[in-house]
């Protein structure tokens, strides 16, 4: 039995660092859904998407055999983030492409923006679980209980990393508004990675089995971690470099 759980343990760590990952790129996608409203607001809006993410990863536990197979909602959320990440950089290229000054454009409404986050909440949720099922099926079972047909004791590890991401997730979200709110200059940038997002969630769909258009493994494999980290922490490198010099000038 202690080998059991310190295998739970080690896993857990494992799960709750691979969730600290996945919160990062799902915290910038909150803080550019919010940038537009007050102070405020922003709190509020962020506090409601973060609950909606604790229920949507305790559901998405319960019907992942049922969501694995709807790979509409990873397309939805795909065709989602790359739309908002093309607009912002199309309207600030015909902004100055005019010779015009880029004016603060009105955001959505409160409620408005709070169900967008929770449409990519979604999104997220599927991707987070689906991780977390990959790993934590590995472990031993721990008597014979069963919810939402997995057993008892990865279940709970399951479901242990998933709301730990979300906490860590919740605080990420926050700095990363902080951040656009004293560097504006960086919001180009984290529309981009939001766009990258996007591709992250649009080869997770072309890799589904009912797709197919990629090889089934290839969203978990070591050659696309390796591309998608690279081409992140890039766009982070360039972005911070070429807003802090726009900043410092």
């Amino acid at each position: 039995m202690g080998a059991i759980l310190l295998e739970y343990a080690w896993v857990l760590l494992v799960l709750v660092g691979l969730e600290g990952i996945l919160a990062a790129d799902n915290a910038v996608v909150m803080a550019v859904m919010v940038r537009h409203l007050p102070g405020e607001q922003k709190k509020k809006a962020l506090f409601y998407g973060l609950a909606a993410a604790f229920i949507f990863r305790f559901a998405a536990l319960f019907m992942i055999t049922l969501l694995v197979g709807v790979w509409q909602i990873q397309a939805l959320g795909a065709a989602y983030l790359l739309f908002i990440a093309f607009k912002h950089i199309y309207d600030q290229r015909k902004g100055r492409g005019d010779g015009t000054v880029l004016k603060v454009k009105k955001g959505s409404g409160f409620w408005t923006t709070v169900l967008k986050i929770e449409v990519a909440d979604i999104a997220f949720a599927v991707d987070s679980m689906l991780a977390a099922v990959a790993l934590a099926l590995t472990l031993p079972h721990l008597g014979n209980a069963n919810i939402g047909g997995i057993n008892a004791g990865p279940f709970v590890v399951m479901l242990s990393g998933g709301l730990i991401g979300v906490v860590i997730m919740r605080f990420a979200a926050h700095k990363f508004v902080q951040l656009l709110e004293t560097y504006p200059q960086l919001e180009t940038a984290a529309f981009i990675i939001v766009g990258w997002v996007g591709v992250k969630l649009l080869v997770m769909t072309l890799s589904h089995e009912k797709i197919h258009v990629l090889p089934h493994d290839f969203p978990h494999s070591f050659t696309w971690t390796v591309i998608f980290w690279s081409v992140l922490v890039g766009i982070v490198a360039v972005g911070a470099w070429a807003g802090l010099r726009d900043h410092k000038e």
